[in-house]
């Protein structure tokens, strides 16, 4: 086996011991920790390369190093194997380095030995799995997934074990930390779970970089992946881009790998002991381990988490918006010819010039918005009542406005303007049925007549209704068609002494 390759450093402190210091061979390789045939190898190249001690000035480093070990230009002596060939080979599924090594002996029967295939297939992929460092600015991503492990949380009134799940986020920079636990990794709890980290940080990153998860990419893509709606939305409300990892690649978020590392080993193994009969004291316990996380002093840097995060990272984050997002759903439905659109067994309003069309409906947990091609039309409080009608006034067509804003107060107020004896007689009309839709229809005869005649008569035949007790239609028409009867003049006697009058018999 060939001596290994000593530095140039120790081939100098060789030299140093064995002719300044007289120092044996073997008190030499205890000295430096190597053996003491490493030590004869060393010496012996010296001698081959025609050095002494003290070196000439000149033999620097490099120069000493190239006499010691001269690079030959030896050819292999067996057919190199076609190393990408086997790399990808490899990820076939059944496909065994054996299997490769066979085949390429039988196309070279010179070839190497099966150890010697392995060595070298190694010693090439060292050089094809070089690792870019990422330098991450302040403020410009964030990266966030769920942690493998799950932590039990204990129903107290069942006693049964529900696992929560463990979202964590950290930001590229400073490696600040936030950690929570939710019941599901359902699109929801993953968006809330954003909202939240967004306001422990106390502002929003430039990109946020997730996992390939259902609830944040419904269709992974190197180039142009597919965002879940609610998602994409989510984005756009922060003015963020999303950047999810290739497929595969945990390379991609290293920060949250090794965050979701310091998250198991550093929180939850601690908790493993404790039994939490909530999802809110589960959280408690959580964020006070957070805040020791994130005050713990870094290995290979200055500072912590926490003050790097206040020093440089805080201050490059976004602003938050006035509102934080609401999570949305969105569904397709087709306006119905009552112009309202069907949403969960619910019905809700858009303007009447739509039915027929398709629109998309944005549903959060207190509002329903309703757009066509991009355009908001109608927005309603979100119903709780299966099969309710939530109607806006605005979306119907004129003539059932007409219909349906008809009510007594308003035919009152008609009556009203005709005259005193009118809307008394309008009045009257609501102790007259016993259903108010026979009061309204009533009401409307009677106000019809102001339009059959005129507004005056109409009047008059009131007055005169009142005075006989009866203010139904039909007497009212009979009372305006009818002509008035002048009253004939009183008749008086003339005075004459063989009438006595009424006095005579008192």
């Amino acid at each position: 086996m060939a001596q290994p390759r000593l530095s140039v450093r120790k081939i100098r402190e060789v030299l140093r011991l064995r002719f300044e210091a007289g120092v044996s061979e073997r008190q030499i390789g205890a000295a430096l920790s190597m053996a003491r045939s490493t030590v004869q190898e060393c010496l012996r190249r010296v001698r081959e390369a025609g050095l002494s001690w003290p070196l000439p000035d000149d033999a620097d480093d490099a120069a000493l190093e190239a006499r010691l070990y001269p690079i030959g230009h030896v050819a292999p002596t067996f057919p190199k194997p076609d190393f990408e060939h086997v790399h990808a080979e490899l990820k076939r599924k059944g496909v065994t380095r054996l299997l490769l090594w066979q085949e390429y002996r039988l196309a070279h029967p010179d070839g190497c030995e099966y150890s010697a295939f392995c060595d070298h297939y190694r010693a090439w992929l060292s050089t094809q799995d070089a690792v870019l460092r990422q330098a991450h600015a302040p403020g410009d991503k964030l990266f966030v997934d769920y942690a493998g492990q799950t932590a039990p949380v204990v129903d107290p009134a069942t006693g049964q074990v529900r696992d929560a799940q463990i979202f964590v986020a950290v930001l590229g920079h400073s490696g600040y930390t936030y950690a929570e636990a939710t019941w599901t990794q359902s699109a929801p709890d993953w968006i809330a779970s954003h909202v939240r980290a967004f306001d422990f940080f106390g502002g929003s990153p430039a990109a946020t970089v997730p996992d390939n998860l259902k609830s944040g990419v419904t269709k992974p893509d190197r180039y142009d992946p597919d965002l879940n709606p609610a998602y994409q939305e989510f984005s756009r409300h922060y003015g963020m881009a999303i950047l999810p990892a290739r497929v595969r690649k945990p390379r991609d978020k290293a920060a949250v790998e090794s965050g979701v590392l310091l998250v198991e080993r550093w929180i939850l193994a601690r908790l493993r002991n404790a039994t939490f009969f909530s999802l809110a004291a589960l959280n408690a316990a959580i964020r006070a381990l957070v805040t020791e996380l994130n005050a713990k002093p870094f290995q290979k840097r200055e500072g912590t988490r926490a003050s790097v995060f206040a020093s440089s990272e805080q201050p490059a984050l976004r602003a938050l918006p006035a509102s934080a997002y609401e999570y949305a759903t969105w569904k397709k439905a087709k306006v119905h010819l009552d112009y309202h659109v069907e949403v969960e067994r619910r019905y809700y309003s858009v303007p009447y010039a739509l039915i027929g069309r398709t629109v998309e409906v944005r549903l959060t947990v207190s509002t329903i918005e309703v757009f066509l091609r991009g355009q908001r039309v109608a927005a309603h409080l979100r119903s709780h009542i299966r099969g309710s009608f939530t109607t806006l006034p605005d979306h119907r067509p004129p003539r059932h406005k007409a219909v349906v804003e008809l009510s007594h107060e308003r035919l009152l107020r008609e009556a009203a303007a005709i005259g005193p004896a009118t809307a008394s007689v309008v009045r009257q009309q609501v102790h007259a049925r016993v259903h108010p839709e026979q009061t309204l229809r009533r009401s409307l005869g009677i106000l019809r007549l102001a339009k059959d005649f005129d507004a005056a008569r109409l009047e008059a035949a009131c007055e005169r209704a009142l005075i006989l007790g009866s203010t139904n239609y039909r007497t009212l028409r009979a009372l305006i068609k009818a002509p008035v009867q002048k009253e004939p003049p009183a008749l008086s006697l003339p005075a004459h002494g063989n009438l006595r009058g009424p006095t005579y018999y008192q």
